[in-house]
């Protein structure tokens, strides 16, 4: 394989999340070669390159200018210019528009590398001591309280161990928010500094983190290590629900009683099992509330 960068190629290359140390020989020899870096915040990454004396030209690519620059970008790779995208930590594309440029390489028939390296959430899963075989990345929960609660319901029956991204004016809400949807007992690891001089682990359950961090005021960029739902909640399929529904209905259970007994002994959202409810169509003598 070449070691030099192919003229008219994107680089996907992964940063240290704290620890320079940890960016790999293939990265730095790719940014020090590489016709033009885009960069989520030059200021940050020009501290980076600062470092490890790279003097490569940087344009910056941003949630907020990314429509205007994706073209200006594209034309630089038909034009045989080789670019590497690099976000402020980590990997790029990873809660952030990475993607986007991504997408519209691959659209454009534009070669993209991927130079691997360092995730906070792997790094945090890794260490995290709940189970690692089967995972699922949510990044960032949404701020707006209403839509946030939402989405953790439909993550309510969600076996798989859960990594989320929070900000720390957000963390205590998101805690609350986890307590009251997913319960209070599950096991949380929260990730603070990875790599860092000050990298911090702190490991218990959803009620033990919210009145630690009642007593501590949150700092830095969190990941959220999360147990997935216990695997003895019962599943069932969609027509499975609706003729349990239908059943209890039938019995002369209102759809609001029906949908809240089958709502807990499936640990589905009862809001979601009552519009299931809403749509059954029943006998009028069956109609319930």
């Amino acid at each position: 394989m070449s070691t030099d960068p192919q003229p008219g190629t994107l680089y996907v290359v992964a940063t240290p999340i704290g620890n320079l140390e940890d960016i790999t020989l293939r990265a730095v020899r790719i940014l020090q070669t590489v016709d033009l870096i885009a960069a989520e915040d030059t200021r940050h990454t020009g501290k980076l390159l600062q470092h490890l004396q790279i003097k490569t030209p940087q344009i910056s690519y941003h949630e907020h200018n990314r429509h205007s620059r994706i073209p200006e970008l594209l034309a630089h790779l038909n034009n045989r210019q080789a670019i590497a995208l690099v976000s402020d930590a980590g990997m790029p594309g990873i809660s952030d528009p990475g993607y986007e440029l991504v997408g519209a390489c691959i659209t454009a028939g534009i070669r993209v590398v991927p130079i691997p390296g360092a995730s906070a959430a792997i790094t945090a899963l890794s260490a995290s001591g709940l189970p690692t075989d089967r995972f699922v990345f949510e990044g960032f929960l949404p701020a707006k309280e209403q839509r946030r609660r939402e989405q953790l319901e439909f993550l309510q029956t969600e076996s798989r161990t859960l990594i989320f991204y929070e900000s720390p004016h957000r963390l205590r809400n998101t805690l609350q928010d986890l307590a009251d949807i997913l319960g209070s007992d599950r096991q949380i690891v929260l990730a603070r500094e990875l790599t860092k001089l000050y990298e911090e682990f702190w490991r218990g359950t959803i009620a033990e983190a919210i009145a630690h961090y009642h007593q501590r005021e949150p700092q830095g960029e969190y990941t959220l290590v999360l147990a997935g739902a216990a695997s003895s909640q019962e599943f069932l399929s969609l027509s499975q629900l609706k003729t349990e529904l239908q059943q209890l209905i039938s019995q002369g259970i209102s759809r609001s009683q029906a949908s809240r007994q089958l709502a807990k002994f499936t640990s589905l959202p009862r809001r979601q099992v009552y519009q299931i409810a809403l749509a059954i169509e029943l006998p009028a003598h069956a109609e319930g509330d």
